[in-house]
């Protein structure tokens, strides 16, 4: 594999994550805050499970008046029967598969008396015999249990990780895990407000699950950024910025992967729980598996990884690498400025390293002591044999 994938494959890519920060907040803002406005005007539309009530279920026997009917056919039929009963806000759906189905929920009736009738309309509008029409009164008070069950387990689960996460990396890093799970909560929120899908117990198992799998892809990323950082900007080499960034390339792909691998079974189990079979359980469950899976993949990427690094980034050690590196890419070398034709160079536009050296006339060799006095001594020999002639 070669080119821009081969060597996002191999870590070999050099995308400046950390550097882009603001933009992937200013992103993370604008979801969080689209999903923050839909909880405060649209809120949670919570199951039966939660608010209580009656739920109703009888088959659509395909010899019944409704046999032939297509599921908004069924669902508008029942309504109509129903609103007559004082069950005007009754949900209706209806499976896909053969045989077919209703499942029909209203709000909690205190008359037995009147909780028949409403057994009766449906049995009667969709044809099924009355002995194989079931119904259930499901009280308020199991679903607030249900509720403060998992908000305990919630607090606990995010105090128990923050400890340890704490001792095993830092507590920045905690910090930096806890606003990605917060940002996961709220969005996965936001997005069932605004497609109006039921909160149900599935629901609840659903978000658990998905902080365990934004918590692991979290985790994964900072051990990454630990390993560079103590290879790399401990010793200097780096900054703090630098080493998390590089971090960051080594491991995208396989966080990529590793979430597709993933969302892949999900999406399948939200379109056949959703669009093919129509049970509530599989949609509820299906919908915040996906919307959580990928929000985690994104958050631990683009908001705690540069997260860290701004809380890193003030600590004096790394402080001072970085204002190290930020003079040592300031630093101009010294290049020539070239001389204009016509004009004489002048000593501020001529390098030191070239200017000409200044060469001396090489002088004559003197002569030795030796050969200076070979000649006077000659001619005292010459002087002293005349003498004696």
């Amino acid at each position: 594999m070669s080119g821009t994938w081969g060597r996002l494959y191999r870590g070999e890519t050099e995308i400046d994550f950390i550097g882009r920060r603001r933009l992937w907040f200013l992103i993370s803002g604008v979801v969080l805050g689209i999903s923050l406005l839909a909880l405060v005007f649209n809120g949670l539309d919570y199951g039966i499970e939660f608010r209580g009530g009656v739920q109703i279920q009888a088959p659509v026997p395909a010899s019944g008046p409704l046999g032939d009917a297509s599921q908004s056919e069924i669902t508008t039929a029942l309504r109509d029967a129903l609103a007559p009963l004082g069950a005007t806000d009754a949900q209706v759906q209806v499976t896909a598969e053969e045989p077919r189905t209703v499942i029909v929920q209203t709000e909690e009736v205190s008359d037995p008396r009147a909780q028949d009738r409403v057994v009766a309309a449906v049995a009667e509008t969709t044809g099924a015999d009355l002995d194989a029409t079931d119904s259930q009164r499901i009280g308020s008070r199991w679903g607030a249990e249900i509720t403060g069950k998992a908000l305990r387990a919630l607090i606990v689960f995010l105090i128990v990780v923050s400890v340890f996460i704490s001792w095993r990396f830092e507590w920045k890093m905690a910090v930096g895990a806890m606003v990605a799970l917060v940002h996961d909560l709220v969005i996965t929120a936001g997005i069932y407000s605004l497609v109006g899908f039921e909160v149900t117990p599935s629901t609840i198992i659903a978000i658990l699950t998905i902080l365990g799998y934004s918590l692991y892809d979290t985790v994964v990323v900072f051990d990454k950024v630990e390993e560079n950082t103590a290879l790399y900007a401990t010793s200097g080499r780096m900054t703090y910025e630098a080493s998390a960034n590089l971090a960051l390339n080594q491991v995208f792909m396989r966080s990529l992967n590793t979430s597709l691998a993933t969302l892949i079974p999900v999406a399948a189990l939200l379109f056949v729980g959703a669009g093919l079979l129509g049970a509530g359980t599989l949609k509820d469950l299906a919908l915040a598996l996906f919307v959580g899976i990928l929000t985690g993949a994104y958050s631990s990427i683009f908001v705690a990884t540069p997260l860290l690094s701004m809380l890193k980034e003030n600590e004096p050690r790394y402080k001072s690498v970085r204002e190290k590196k930020t003079r040592e890419s300031t630093r101009a070398p010294l290049v020539p400025v070239p001389v204009g034709a016509g004009s004489a160079p002048s000593p501020d536009n001529v390098p030191a390293t070239s200017a000409p050296r200044a060469q001396t006339p090489a002088s004559p060799p003197q002569p030795k002591p030796a050969q200076a006095n070979a000649r006077p001594r000659a001619g005292v020999k010459k002087a002293k044999r005349r003498k004696r002639r």
